[in-house]
Formats: C-alpha cells, sequence, structure tokens
C-alpha cells in the first residue's frame, strides 16, 4: 500500500526584501540635505554663537534618543515575547483575550487620566521612571515566581504602554523649550524617535530569540532579566539625564486651559486622527498573524516582523525629505494622502485576502506610510497643543481608541459575534475619515504657536 506524503509549504519573504529595505534606509538618511531648515535653526533663540548651541542641541538629542531608545527595547521584549511565554506556560486562547481586554481597561480607566497627572502634578520626568519601574516589577515578579498573576502582569505592561505613549515625547518638547532650543529643532527628533524605535523593537527581537537560545526551557526566565536589567538602566539614565523643575502651574489655571482648548476644533481633529491611527495599529497586532496563515499555508512569522518595522524606519526617514527637507510640504497636505493610502491597504486586507505575498507587500505599506504619519502628526501637535498640556491630550485622544479595541476583543474573544474581517474594515472607516479631518484642518488654519505660551 502506498503512502501519501503531504508536503506543508512554508512561506518565507525574499532576502532581497531586507537588503532593499536597509539600502533605501541608508540612502534616504545619507543623501538627506545637511542645511535643512531645522538644522539651520537649531540653537537656542538668544545664542550668538552657532556651532556652540548646535553642539549642545545635538547632546540634547543623543541623551534623549537613547533613553528612548532603551525604553523601546524594554516595550518591544514583552511584545515579541509575551504569547510565546503564555503559550509554554499553557495559557488558553480564552485566558489570553482576557488578559488583553483586563489591560485595555485598565489603560482606559486608568492609563487616560496619568497624562493630565503627569502635566498637571507629578511631571513628566517622574511619569518615565513610573514605566521603568512597571517594567522592573514584571520583570522581578516573574523572575522569582514561575507563575506570577496573568491579569496583574497585563495591567502593569498596559499602564507602561500607555505611560510610554506619551511622557517621552512630552518630556521631550518641554525640555527642547526648557532649554532655549527653537521649536523647529523637534521635527528632527520626532523622526528620530520613529526610526529608533523600530530599531530597537527588532533589537528586542535578537535579543529575545538570543536569550531563549536552544533550551527553552532554561531560557524562559532570561528575558525577564534582561527586562530587570534595561529597566534599571533606563532608571539612572533618566534620574541622572533630566532635572524637572516643579510643576508651578494651580490645579484651577490648568482645568481653566484644558476648557480652553476642548472648544478648539483644531485639536478635536488632531485628536481624532490620532485615536484612529491607534486603533488601527491596535487591529494590526492583534490579528496580523492570523491573517497571514488564514489560507492554512504555514509563514515564518518571525521574518516578517522585522519586514515590517523595516517598512517603518524607511517611511519615518521620508519625513525629513517631504516635510523639512527642500520641499517642504504642508504637514496637512501628507497627513491626508498618507491616512488614505492606509484605509485602502486596510481595506484590501479586509476582503480577505489570503495571497501571503500580496498580504506582507500592504502590511509593509502599511508601516512605511506609519512611519511617516507618526512623526508627522508630532509635529502638528507641536503646532497646536501648548507644551505643558500636551501628555493629557495625548492620552485623551487615546481613550476613545481604547475603548473601541475593548468593545470588538469582547464582541470576537467572547461572543463570536464579529468577524476578523469587519474588524479591519472599521479600522479602514476611521482611516478615511481622519483623511477627512486633516482635509479641514488645512482648511481652517491655524493661529501662531506663540499664541499658546507666554513670551
Amino acid at each position: 500500500m502506498a503512502l501519501a506524503v503531504i508536503e506543508s509549504s512554508i512561506w518565507l519573504p525574499n532576502i532581497s526584501l531586507f537588503v532593499f529595505i536597509f539600502v533605501c534606509c541608508v540612502f534616504s538618511i545619507g543623501l538627506l540635505p545637511k542645511a535643512s531648515k531645522s538644522s539651520r535653526s537649531a540653537g537656542p533663540l538668544d545664542n550668538v554663537g552657532s556651532s556652540s548651541s548646535s553642539s549642545a542641541f545635538l547632546r540634547f538629542q543623543r541623551k534623549f534618543l537613547l533613553i528612548y531608545s532603551l525604553a523601546s527595547v524594554m516595550e518591544g521584549l514583552w511584545a515579541v515575547f509575551g504569547e510565546y511565554e503564555l503559550s509554554f506556560h499553557g495559557v488558553s486562547k480564552e485566558q489570553m483575550v482576557t488578559s488583553l481586554c483586563v489591560g485595555y481597561v485598565a489603560a482606559l480607566t486608568v492609563g487616560t487620566g496619568l497624562g493630565m497627572v503627569s502635566d498637571s502634578i507629578s511631571g513628566h520626568k517622574k511619569a518615565c521612571l513610573i514605566f521603568c519601574t512597571l517594567h522592573l516589577f514584571v520583570g522581578l515578579w516573574k523572575k522569582i515566581s514561575p507563575h506570577p498573576s496573568l491579569w496583574m502582569a497585563s495591567i502593569c505592561l498596559s499602564l507602561a504602554t500607555s505611560i510610554f505613549s506619551f511622557s517621552f515625547e512630552a518630556m521631550l518638547v518641554v525640555e527642547n523649550e526648557k532649554q532655549g532650543f527653537r521649536q523647529d529643532t523637534l521635527s528632527d527628533t520626532f523622526w528620530l524617535m520613529t526610526f529608533f524605535e523600530s530599531v530597537s523593537l527588532i533589537l528586542s527581537q535578537v535579543l529575545a530569540n538570543w536569550l531563549l537560545g536552544s533550551n527553552v526551557g532554561k531560557g524562559m526566565i532570561s528575558p525577564s532579566t534582561a527586562a530587570i536589567f534595561l529597566s534599571v538602566m533606563s532608571i539612572i539614565c533618566v534620574g541622572n539625564g533630566w532635572k524637572e523643575t516643579p510643576k508651578a502651574t494651580a490645579t484651577k489655571d490648568y482645568n481653566v486651559s484644558y476648557a480652553h482648548i476642548f472648544k478648539d476644533k483644531r485639536i478635536w481633529l488632531l485628536g481624532f486622527a490620532h485615536a484612529s491611527l491607534h486603533f488601527s495599529i491596535a487591529i494590526f497586532w492583534i490579528l496580523w498573524a492570523p491573517t497571514v496563515v488564514a489560507d492554512g499555508r504555514e509563514a515564518h512569522l518571525g521574518l516578517v516582523y522585522p519586514c515590517l518595522l523595516g517598512a517603518r524606519m524607511l517611511g519615518s526617514t521620508i519625513f525629513p525629505w517631504l516635510l523639512t527637507g527642500p520641499s517642504s510640504l504642508r504637514t496637512e497636505d501628507c497627513l491626508i494622502y498618507a491616512y488614505i493610502l492606509l484605509g485602502i491597504s486596510f481595506s484590501v486586507i479586509a476582503y480577505d485576502y489570503q495571497e501571503i505575498a500580496v498580504l506582507v507587500s500592504l502590511f509593509c505599506l502599511f508601516h512605511a506610510v506609519l512611519g511617516l504619519i507618526i512623526p508627522s502628526l508630532a509635529r502638528l501637535r507641536t503646532m497646536h497643543v501648548p507644551n505643558e498640556l500636551r501628555g493629557g491630550m495625548i492620552a485623551l485622544s487615546l481613550a476613545p481608541a481604547n475603548a473601541g479595541i475593548l468593545f470588538l476583543l469582547v464582541q470576537r474573544g467572547y461572543y463570536q459575534s464579529i468577524e476578523n474581517s469587519t474588524m479591519i474594515a472599521l479600522a479602514s472607516v476611521g482611516l478615511f475619515t481622519s483623511a477627512g479631518c486633516m482635509h479641514l484642518l488645512k482648511q481652517w488654519g491655524k493661529q501662531p504657536y506663540q499664541n499658546w505660551h507666554k513670551m
């Protein structure tokens, strides 16, 4: 009797894709003209010596990017290792969904208020220290206890992610203003933040794989050790790197300022665009792996992951060419077309397209455009949102996105009343709507940035 041999098909990305992304990033950065607008005005407002002021700004920028990269590696380490660790310990799919829901509840209820608290009371340096402490706590707990509480770990990491979304950017703009550097210097740092975050996430994947090694049982606690080391290093860098002045703004004045900006329709449009982007990113990372393997073929997701982040690196290098380089396009114009591209890519995915090569191409397009949008939104926040209210504005704009994600997780995970394609389609609708918001933002214009500050 003849035996039928069934050969499994494993899809792998072409190695030339990695080379192409790397070469494009090198050329994009290397050929960028040095005499960009932000580079020419990188000094403090009152400093006459341009060379010394430029070197002072570069030292400030490099110090911040180092701290931000360490924080990004910590975030990426749990993102890469977390689901694998749960599967290794025998956690069921239903328990994973529950942990996700608990995390989003914490982000929605507690995380939303942390931005306003850091703006008005604690300060962004303390918020960054809390971020590092949460990672340190989870790392120590997982190293000491073989089976730590799944809910508590999810709550701590979700709160850390919420703090990460606003604290470092808010601390950057506040410190940049306090040290007297011009506001237009922030544009260079914004795209470098996106670039180095993507690099750090790739490094976190490499670090997690190296720590696990060949003996998974013995290497399972190694990422916790790495998280402890990184969090301690980050606490030292943040503690010694910044000297934050105590908050002098009274709570009453802070509430009045928030009531004033809530009446500004431009900030509402900007907040909705940020919320829809956060919603689409979360939906992507929840559903990208099931979408890739939906046709039954096996795919090497560990090789697809760096392709996506490499595409985001490439997209971030396009930002200085379009918005701060020789072309100097208007930010709203770029975002209109960028959001439309994201909406189109999600629309194709929502139609249940199952060719893996096409899906990965759409995923790479999504992340490349994402690398352009993230620093562009940060630049618009600098133009429209007062620095002293920036953290609270970012946290509040993420609240509706977190609520929407929580609702879809409950409907999909517990009641099976919604399909994956419907969730992606909803994200697509939000992205198209954000393109319309950017069009309205362009039509309404803006007041001068200095109107928000006491000169």
